[in-house]
Order: structure tokens, then sequence, then C-alpha cells
């Protein structure tokens, strides 16, 4: 079982490139949905063909069982069926990915209007910093000391070293 704990807006995802790795001719990959593959239109399709074609794995599709390869019949009918019925499914992927998306940067854009901050917070610049990095440069502490004095990190002691 390969599960990817990121988006799946495209296919470079670990468990996924791991999944396609371990897929050998023959094997049968089961999938939930058509948009637990991924939600990109043209990549679903790509990826499809070359999972199916190429590599000659039966795909399983839980929640739509007429996508399902394995039990296709080979006449040109079925697979014009399959074909249109994967394209829609594809389309409707993305185009919910894009919804996502633009609601969410709707929901940034009025929390900003409301005041709302965003990111990590500056750090306030302790007074005594001039006279900790004084003593740094005279070595008469370290840089795990002088971050200890002031109460922050090294990274961000290092930082102020270097802007200062």
């Amino acid at each position: 079982m390969f599960i990817d704990y990121v988006s799946r807006k495209d296919f470079d995802r670990i468990e996924y490139q791991k999944l396609l790795t371990t897929l050998k001719e023959n094997d049968e990959l089961v999938i939930k949905s058509i948009d637990r593959l991924g939600r990109n239109y043209d990549e679903i399709l790509e990826q499809w063909q070359a999972i199916t074609k190429k590599k000659k794995v039966n795909i399983t599709v839980l929640d739509f069982p007429l996508l399902n390869t394995k039990n296709s019949n080979d006449n040109i009918t079925g697979k014009l069926i399959s074909d249109i019925v994967l394209q829609v499914l594809s389309y409707v992927a993305q185009f919910e990915r894009e919804q996502i998306k633009q609601r969410q940067m709707e929901g940034i854009r009025e929390a900003k209007k409301k005041g709302k901050k965003f990111g990590r917070p500056k750090l306030v610049v302790p007074n005594n910093l001039p006279n900790v990095i004084a003593q740094y440069k005279k070595k008469e502490i370290t840089l795990r000391e002088g971050a200890d004095i002031l109460g922050v990190s090294k990274s961000t002691f290092h930082n102020w070293i270097k802007n200062s």
C-alpha cells in the first residue's frame, strides 16, 4: 500500500514514484477514486496511459467500475466509453483543485483585509544585542552561548551577527 501525505496536484510525489518502480506487468493498481491518483487533467491521462499501456498494469477504480481496465472488454466501443469517462473525471478532479485554490486565495485576501498577519512573527531585537555580538566577536562567548543569552536560536543569532 502506498499513501502520499502531500497534495496530488502533480505526480512528483515520493510514494507515487515508489509505486511506479514497484509495478510490474499484469499487476493490478487499486485506487479509491480518480482524484486520489491526481488532480491535473493532462497528467492523469498521461500517467493512466503509462501505467496501462507501457507497464501493462491493470487499474481498478473502486468508486467507478466503468474505468476498471481488468474487466474492460476489448471492443472499440468499450474503450471509447472508458476514455471519455476518464477524461471527464480527470477534468472534474483538476477543476475541483482549481476551485479549492481559488477559495483559499479569497479567504486569505479577506483575512488580510481584516488585519490577519501570516507567517512567522518577527522577533523583537533585544537591547543587549550589540553587547552580545561584541562579546562573540572578541571570542569571549560561543555562538551557542550568545544565542542562549539572547533567548534565540543559533541561526537567529548568526543572522543578526551577519546583518550587524
